[in-house]
């Protein structure tokens, strides 16, 4: 308990950024009109090829003993591309909608 209460401690000004940044994101996304919410999620979601080049990088340099750091990595590398894809496919149905019709 002590090791968690020092890192907390420690890693303070980290964790109020990260819980200040939350609050800003839901209020920043909260106040998008809901005509721009899937053109704003599928140019976001295209973002996440940087997450997928951070994970590779992370897998890359991980030792192969360190189980933690490939499960994780795998995984956001798994996710990240489903959620650029799913981005991708957002767009073209949204583009798709704005075609005229023969």
């Amino acid at each position: 308990m002590n090791d968690i209460l020092s890192w907390v401690f420690e890693h303070q000004q980290m964790i109020y950024i990260v819980i200040l940044s939350i609050f800003l994101g839901v209020e920043v996304i909260g106040r998008v009109p809901s005509v721009l919410h899937t053109p704003l999620m599928s140019g976001a979601n295209a973002i996440h090829g940087v997450v997928i080049i951070g994970a590779i990088i992370v897998m890359g340099q991980a030792k192969e003993d360190n189980y933690l750091a490939l499960i994780l990595g795998f995984l956001a590398v798994v996710l990240g591309t489903l959620n650029v894809v799913g981005g991708f496919v957002v767009t073209d149905r949204m583009l798709e909608m704005f075609k005229k019709k023969k």
